[in-house]
């Protein structure tokens, strides 16, 4: 029984130590997009503790004292003050990562407004927000392959294998040109790490 204070203690500690860093990384990662420098798990544990241990030494100089009051030097202050200190809780461990979350993806989309940042690759950017068009493909043997890339086709997103659908085949000449529609397509599959060169084409609304 001598030991059931400390070890509560102790997973407060912890929880006040790691929690608002989480916090603030979650919702960083959620509203800025995936970034690739920060697919590995360690590198974003990393950014989330160095995002706790700020938020903390924040907390301990500007609000030390009235947090020593509130809560005592043991948790002795909870019983005489749970609603407050809760909502303390609330405030400390999620309201404040969460604004600084918020705050940190809009200064960032601020200052990078002129290059396009939200999408981490060149196949996303290429592929968002794509009006039906046709998509000519030269594959690392030489032949080419194309199709129609219309509201029934996909195009994969990161972090995922970069693959793509066009919903319709077409034959093509050696040279690249589009031939005719291929009879009772239904699709054409490619993945990227197949494709030489992969080309985009203006053209109308609607497939001829």
């Amino acid at each position: 029984m001598g030991q059931t204070p400390s070890t509560v203690i102790q997973i407060a500690l912890l929880i006040v130590f790691v929690l608002p860093g989480i916090v603030y990384q979650f919702l960083r990662e959620r509203w800025r997009g995936p970034v690739p420098g920060e697919r590995e798990v360690g590198e974003r544990v990393l950014r989330a503790v160095t995002a706790s241990v700020v938020l903390d030494v924040v907390y301990a100089i500007a609000l030390g004292p009235q947090l020593i009051r509130l809560y005592g030097t043991n948790g002795d202050g909870l019983a005489k003050n749970a609603r407050l200190a809760g909502a303390a809780a609330l405030v400390l461990l999620f309201v404040i990562p969460a604004a600084a979350a918020a705050l940190t993806s809009w200064l960032r989309r601020r200052r990078l407004r002129s290059r396009y940042r939200t999408t981490p690759t060149a196949w996303d950017h290429a592929f968002r927000d794509r009006k039906p068009s046709f998509v000519r493909v030269r594959l690392s043997d030489g032949t080419w392959v194309g199709g129609w890339y219309g509201t029934r086709s996909f195009a994969s997103s990161y972090p995922h294998p970069r693959e793509l659908y066009l919903q319709s085949s077409w034959r093509m000449r050696t040279d690249g040109g589009f031939v005719e529609r291929v009879d009772h397509t239904d699709g054409l599959y490619l993945r990227a790490d197949s494709v030489e060169v992969l080309e985009i084409l203006e053209s109308p609304d609607q497939e001829r």
